[in-house]
This record gives C-alpha cells, sequence and structure tokens, in this order.
C-alpha cells in the first residue's frame, strides 16, 4: 500500500527544490519563527514554527507552505503552527497544530492524516537493565512471535462485529474489560483510552472490512515495539511520579489504528472532497479538503474519526497485554510482580474539542493535532490524578537506535500550542529515498554492534526506518524544553525493537 504521507513528501519537496525555508520565516526569538500574513494569498493568520536554527535547515520549504495553507482556512484560531519534528505531510505538515472556531471553523481529515491515533505508550517495570541484556534476544524473539506485526498482519483474535463496534466505541475501556489489561490501563491513557461521541454507523464496510483482522497488530512503518532503559534522570522529584529511575527498563509501544483507520480517512476524504465545493470553500491545497465544524459532513466524518481513534487505543491496549505475557514466559514472573505498570498512553493524530483560553477568554475548539504531542500542564482536568501535580506525561520516541525522552507538559503550553508538543524526531528523507540511501542488514548489524537487537519483517522496513533518515531526537525535544513547552525528566536508550 502507497504511504499517502510518503507520497506528499516526495512531491511537494520536489516543487519547492529551489527555495530555502530560511528566506521564507521571520525570526521572533530562540527557537520561534513566523511565517508572515502574506506569505501566500488569503491567510487569516501568521503561521509559526517552533524550530531551533540549525534544525530550521532540515525543513524542506513545502513545509513551510503547508503552515501557511493551513492558515487561511476558515475559523483558524491565534495561527498555524508546526512542532520542531515538522516535515511535508498530507494537506497539513506532520507535527502540524491548528485550532478551528466551533461555530466559524471548519474541520479536516489533512488536520489527523491517514493513521489516525498512531500514539504511543510507555510501560514501566521494576527491572534492571543488567538483568534484561542477557535475555534481550529471547525477549525480542517472543515479541515478534506473539505480536503479529507487518503490512498486512492479521490478529490472533477473531474479533466479531459486536467486539468490533465496541473497540470503536470504548477504545481500551472495552479491551480491559474484555480481559486484556487492568482498569489502571485506561486511567493512564489520554482522555482515559476513549473518546464519546464515536458513531460506527459513519465507518464503512470496507474500514470494517480491514480493521476486524487487525485488532491487536503493530502494523509497519515507523511502528515498533521497543525495550528500553533509564539512562538519565533530568527530573528527580518529577521522575519519583513517573515511577522511573535510572537503569530501569521500560517498553514502548508504538502504532495506531492500522487499515480502519486508514480507510476511514480515505472514505472520509472523498465526501469532504466535494463538500468544499459545495460550501464554496477556497482552499489553496485540494488535499485540505473539508467542511463547515457544524455541517453534516464535518461532524459525521468526526465521529468515525473518533472509532478509528478508539480502535487504535484498543490495538495498543491489547499488544499491552500481549507484552507483558512475553516478559512472564521469558523471565518466569507474573507482570504484577515485574511490576508492568502502564505509565501514560498520548495520541500523536487526532482531532479533539477541547476548551482553550483566546484573547482572554474560555472557548471550545477543534484541536487538530498531526504528529504532535498533547502536553496539558499540572492541574489541568484532563491530566489524570496521580500526575495532577506535575503535569501529564508526554512520550518522545526518538529513530530506531536513537533516546526517546519522556517530558511533562507545563502551563506555557496552553499559551503557546493549545497544549501541544512535537511526537517525535521528524523524517528527513522519505522512505522510498532511504531504501535506495541505506541498507537494512547493514543497518542491522550497526545497531547489534551497539548493544541493540534489531528484529524486522523484512530488511528493507529497517533501511526505511534507519535512524539516518530523521533529524536528532534530541535537538528536537530540546526546542520543546527551552520554549517551557514541555519539561525534560527522563531519557530512554534502546535495548531490542521489533519493527513491521
Amino acid at each position: 500500500m502507497v504511504d499517502r504521507e510518503d507520497t506528499a513528501i516526495e512531491g511537494l519537496s520536489m516543487e519547492n527544490v529551489q527555495r530555502g525555508a530560511k528566506s521564507m520565516v521571520r525570526k521572533l526569538s530562540e527557537n520561534d519563527w513566523e511565517i508572515p500574513v502574506g506569505h501566500i494569498p488569503n491567510m487569516r493568520v501568521p503561521g509559526r514554527l517552533f524550530v531551533s536554527e540549525s534544525l530550521l535547515g532540515d525543513i524542506e520549504p513545502g513545509t513551510i507552505d503547508q503552515i501557511a495553507n493551513v492558515a487561511t482556512l476558515p475559523g483558524i484560531q491565534k495561527y498555524s503552527m508546526a512542532m520542531p519534528d515538522a516535515h511535508l505531510g498530507y494537506g497539513f505538515a506532520i507535527g502540524g497544530v491548528a485550532a478551528f472556531d466551533v461555530e466559524e471553523g471548519i474541520i479536516s481529515p489533512g488536520g489527523v492524516g491517514f493513521d489516525i491515533n498512531c500514539g504511543v505508550r510507555l510501560i514501566r517495570t521494576n527491572l534492571q537493565k543488567e538483568e534484561v541484556v542477557p535475555n534481550i534476544k529471547r525477549l525480542t524473539e517472543e515479541f515478534f512471535n506473539n505480536i503479529p506485526a507487518g503490512v498486512g498482519s492479521k490478529s490472533r483474535i477473531r474479533a466479531s462485529d459486536k467486539e468490533l463496534d465496541s473497540a470503536f466505541l470504548e477504545g481500551a475501556k472495552w479491551a480491559v474489560e474484555a480481559g486484556y489489561g487492568m482498569e489502571a490501563d485506561a486511567e493512564n491513557c489520554e482522555a482515559n483510552g476513549y473518546i464519546e461521541e464515536a458513531d460506527p454507523s459513519q465507518v464503512s464496510t470496507k474500514a470494517r472490512k480491514r480493521g476486524k483482522p487487525q485488532l491487536g497488530t503493530l502494523g509497519s512503518g515507523n511502528h515498533f515495539l521497543e525495550v528500553q532503559y533509564v539512562d538519565k534522570i533530568y527530573d528527580h522529584e518529577m521522575a519519583s511520579t513517573f515511577g522511573l529511575e535510572e537503569g530501569q527498563v521500560t517498553v514502548m509501544v508504538h502504532c495506531g489504528s492500522r487499515g480502519a483507520g486508514h480507510q476511514i480517512c480515505t472514505d472520509h476524504l472523498k465526501i469532504l472532497s466535494q463538500a468544499v465545493k459545495n460550501y464554496k470553500i477556497d482552499i489553496p491545497d485540494k488535499q485540505l479538503a473539508c467542511a463547515p465544524t457544524q455541517s453534516r459532513e464535518a461532524q459525521n466524518y468526526f465521529k468515525a474519526m473518533i472509532c478509528a481513534a478508539n480502535y487504535a487505543w484498543a490495538n495498543r491496549q491489547i499488544i499491552t497485554h500481549w507484552t507483558r505475557e512475553s516478559f512472564e514466559r521469558v523471565f518466569g514472573r507474573d507482570s504484577d510482580d515485574l511490576g508492568m505498570d502502564l505509565l501514560y498512553d498520548v495520541a500523536h493524530n487526532v482531532a479533539k474539542l477541547e476548551e482553550h483560553i483566546i484573547d482572554g477568554r474560555k472557548k471550545e475548539v477543534y484541536v487538530h493535532r498531526k504528529g504532535a504531542t498533547r502536553a496539558f500542564p499540572a492541574g489541568h482536568p484532563e491530566v489524570p490524578a496521580v500526575y495532577r501535580d506535575v503535569g501529564q506525561p508526554v512520550l518522545i520516541p526518538g529513530s530506531m537506535g536513537t533516546p526517546s525522552f519522556i517530558l511533562c507538559g507545563l502551563k506555557e503550553a496552553m499559551n503557546i500550542s493549545f497544549g501541544s508538543a512535537c511526537h517525535g524526531a521528524g523524517r528527513v528523507m522519505s522512505r522510498a529515498h532511504a531504501k535506495k540511501e541505506f541498507r537494512g542488514q547493514n543497518i542491522k548489524e550497526n545497531l547489534e554492534a551497539q548493544g541493540i537487537t534489531v528484529r524486522a519483517t523484512h530488511p528493507s522496513v529497517i533501511a526505511e526506518e534507519a535512524p539516518g533518515v530523521y533529524k536528532s531526537s534530541s535537538e528536537v525535544v530540546n526546542v520543546v524544553h527551552e520554549l517551557g513547552i514541555a519539561h525534560k525528566v527522563a531519557r530512554v536508550l534502546p535495548l531490542g525493537v521489533i519493527k513491521g
């Protein structure tokens, strides 16, 4: 299956190869750049790019144009923005964030993406690095055998239509009630692992057919399951609240809504591509297909998108259950005894109705986060009680073989970015280019020389996700830390990873 986001990367970068990103933006302060109104016609608000000067060189001019394009959409609030991991995507830049008025704004699938609620979760253990290293090859093999991965992979679960509807409606909550985890798992997910107002009747037969056999599968592309260890603590008090200490082994799961989410996006894009004409909305790029927030077309998409988001939370929950089982088999101990609690789970690709302060007053807006992580601060009612005194855990994965980070959301994020942070390192090379540039077997051998065990369905998958195709995760994370969007708590390094 062609990756629609990658197609956008290839096409738009070629169109803009002659232009430099730096000449298109104005520096406001360190790590904060403005794309002025007038960069393209009909911009309603400025664009904002949160990036260091060194990372600005990795931003394609086409990404700048995509941020500006979003700024032309009706009802956009404050500005169109992008995080330091920003790169070209379908319609919206990946790393893009935008909020739209509930009455005068729009809802756009391009602001969410095809992999709805692609997200990441972190599972703690009470194991130390030295206990796991001798078992890492066996553990990685156990994951690979126990958790279906790869393009078109099928689940060990034979989900019924009723169970599929339950996943669409109740996400992680349903998965826990079905025996795939514990109650605290759902409590420690963004939105408690499901969003209300899902409507399975807005999900096509084709999307259901694709989603039914994939519930409980890792998928392909940049999705992974990684065994890590905490190698650095930046804030010991916050790390203690998060249950983290140096040398501790953790597990990170990164995946989304699989074929169900992709098909839901595809189906509703067709409808909204017509709706944008019917409602006479002038858009500079057909990939920004949208409809007024309260229109039937927009609300039908929104309710279907929620189904996919909930499916993704159920998917990650089932994978978490099988991850615990894999540890139990390898270490001969119950997962409770191994301390395998879910630290947190965050969505990367989602649109949500949220309350924010705009122009000095509280206002409900539809926040689109596409390749961006929610980063709510201490005291916010949507932060789980266990973390409410410090702020929401913000999980930012690195690329294969590079550091990942745990941060916590800060109050300033609500002023700067609608409570949003970056979601990863950010690609600087398309998958097609990566396969020409790298050889999977060579990358695998290099990683294993560093003590990192890698297992994938095919060497080309490793080539596509080679560390060299991504920005520095450390540099990207430093930007949101220095801006005061999120505060660094801990850094984790990989020991073993499985890819689809």
